[in-house]
């Protein structure tokens, strides 16, 4: 297996142990997919700004490891030449660290989905495009079973909308986890949202169309949510009236006796 046995939680119910296999699986498939890739034999960058010409040497060498920093370093940026080539270059490292929490402590996970996005990689070869895919939907399935997965599902969800430019799928696979652990990540989610949602805000930066996006999310929060977090455990009824207000707009939100008070 590609993972470290320490990693990530360990599954306490054959839900949970399916979703690692199948997670394991996909960082198996994209090392396999992506073996021997390297950057564009004219990748350049700026010493200042990126790094030495000794670690844009070692993005030309394939299979090398990259120390953190310099993976970090060559993820987040957004000025390669072949911005495809440098992706795939660092992709199995860069899909075990994301899984392990890794990057979560030190960037938003918005800017991690972007560095898919401009990678293109929905246009990449089909084995390659069908890999990153499974990639995402596997760690998304992983991240919605376990109670605590290494970066927190609403991230997860950040990253998987920005690298594939839609909402839809993942809140769909979110509706069809019909369990404790992916009500109590609702939970977590709304808690974390509902501050910029009641000023009319997507709760992270989007580089596609930011409102579109706003508003699939509050409809669904507002469908499907209280339903769900109603029935479960521990939910404090002023998260209900949160999504209730998400819904409303105008003076129905701010006027009624529910509203937080927020100062924006």
């Amino acid at each position: 297996m590609t993972m470290d046995p320490d990693a990530l939680d360990a599954p306490a119910d054959p839900d949970a142990t399916s979703a690692r296999l199948r997670l394991d699986r996909a960082l198996d498939l994209l090392a396999v997919t992506f073996r021997g890739m390297t950057a564009r034999a004219d990748e350049d960058n700026c010493e200042c700004h990126w790094g030495s010409a000794e670690e844009l040497a070692l993005l030309k060498m394939p299979d090398v490891e990259l120390d953190p920093d310099l993976l970090r370093r060559t993820w987040r940026a957004i000025d390669w030449r072949d911005q495809g080539a440098a992706l795939r270059r660092v992709l199995p490292q860069f899909a075990r660290s994301l899984v392990q929490g890794l990057e979560s402590p030190l960037s938003d996970m918005d800017d991690a989905g972007r560095a898919f996005a401009l990678g293109h990689w929905q246009e990449w070869p089909e084995p390659q495009s069908e890999a990153v895919w499974e990639f995402l939907h596997a760690w998304w399935a992983y991240s919605l079973t376990v109670p605590d997965p290494a970066v927190p599902v609403h991230e997860v969800l950040e990253l998987c909308t920005e690298a594939s430019d839609t909402l839809t799928p993942w809140l769909t696979a979110w509706e069809a986890h019909d369990d404790r652990h992916a009500d109590r990540h609702l939970a977590e989610a709304v808690d974390a949202w509902e501050y910029d949602l009641l000023a009319d805000q997507l709760p992270w930066y989007a580089w596609g169309d930011e409102e579109a996006l706003r508003i699939e999310l509050v409809a669904w929060l507002v469908r499907y949510a209280p339903a769900r977090l109603r029935a479960a455990p521990d939910v404090p009824e002023e998260l209900l009236h949160r999504i209730r207000l998400i819904g409303l707009t105008g003076p129905a939100r701010w006027e009624d006796p529910h509203w937080p008070r927020h100062r924006y």
